[in-house]
């Protein structure tokens, strides 16, 4: 029998509200965007509302707005490209200081998401742990090269650990297509799938001066401090520009020759996206107040940074950052 309800509206927001973070964050690993998730978030409630007399509770409200979520995005992708990294585009640049760093604002590039709209990190250190498995840079920018039905799959079957029956129940395909499909999936994936390893650990003692140095360095724009905080593997990158590079020795030749701040000319501030270690940095205006400039997203290793992504145009109030800073 349909679900009743004397205020059909209030018992739809009360059972279906406390699922909007997760859905942002399964509409994030489908689609790469922020923008794009939370749009899609609320087609999917819109749908939801509009359909709710009809839900016969078959299903938990959680999975029924999960099947109509997985299915909106779906149907998003049909008409949108891919949302690549500069590093799935091509090889890194050798030689730094004559190469030129060229926007592509015809590639619809990936783009970060605060940890603190995908869960609710304050009051449930569990959803942590899936957050940094699911949400980190390097995963859903190998999401991206995967073809929108095996996306999904993939997300349903190994993120959110459905049955393969209930992925084929969502997808309307049979369970052999969905074993078919997962197995496909994780094949073009498997070096850089969630594992154990990946799961959240404090950080070192090491780490953390890692992390100072490194805060002080970009400040003072110190080059020769700024070669040494990187592994000669490390990669940075900064979308909406096709050019990276790999090793402290470029990554510094990049930041000294591209970067408009001198000395004294940036700050850095402290917070996290995608499950990790981020920086919002400011640059110093005519006026001495620093404004939005960046945003770092940062892998560490043990000793050293492995991978920085350097992304442009972040709406910096969205990662708890301030306006602007003084000081």
């Amino acid at each position: 029998m349909p679900v009743t309800s004397t205020a059909p509206t209030d018992d739809f927001v009360a059972q279906a509200d406390s699922y909007r973070r997760e859905l942002i964050a399964h509409c994030y690993r489908m689609l790469g965007s922020l923008q794009d998730a939370e749009d899609l978030v609320q087609e999917t409630y819109l749908k939801a509302w509009r359909s709710y007399d009809r839900f016969e509770g078959r299903s938990s409200v959680r999975t029924w707005l999960y099947k109509i979520a997985t299915t909106t995005c779906l149907t998003a992708l049909e008409s949108r490209k891919r949302r690549p990294l500069p590093s799935g585009l091509g090889a890194p640049a050798d030689d730094v200081p004559h190469e030129k760093v060229v926007e592509s604002g015809e590639v619809p590039w990936l783009q970060p998401i605060p940890d603190g709209m995908i869960a609710d990190t304050a009051t449930d250190p569990a959803s942590i742990v899936g957050l940094r498995e699911s949400t980190r840079l390097a995963f859903i920018a190998a999401l991206q090269h995967l073809p929108a039905r095996q996306r999904a799959v993939l997300i349903l079957r190994d993120v959110l650990k459905w049955r393969a029956a209930e992925v084929a129940a969502a997808l309307e395909i049979s369970t052999a297509a969905v074993n078919s499909v997962l197995q496909r999936a994780r094949a073009q994936i498997a070096d850089i799938s969630p594992t154990e390893e990946d799961r959240p650990q404090p950080l070192t003692a090491e780490q953390e001066r890692l992390l100072e140095r490194y805060v002080a360095a970009f400040e003072a724009k110190d080059v020769s401090t700024i070669v040494d905080l990187f592994t000669a593997e490390a990669v940075w990158e900064m979308p909406p520009f096709r050019l990276w590079v790999r090793g402290g020795e470029r990554i510094a030749q990049l930041n000294a020759r591209q970067c408009p701040a001198g000395p004294d000319g940036l700050r850095l501030r402290h917070t996290r996206a995608n499950g990790q270690l981020a920086f919002g940095v400011y640059i110093r205006g005519d006026d001495d107040v620093f404004r939005p400039f960046q945003l770092h997203v940062l892998e560490l290793g043990q000793t050293r940074v492995e991978h920085v992504v350097c992304f442009f145009d972040v709406d910096f109030a969205k990662f708890g950052l301030p306006e602007s800073v003084t000081d």
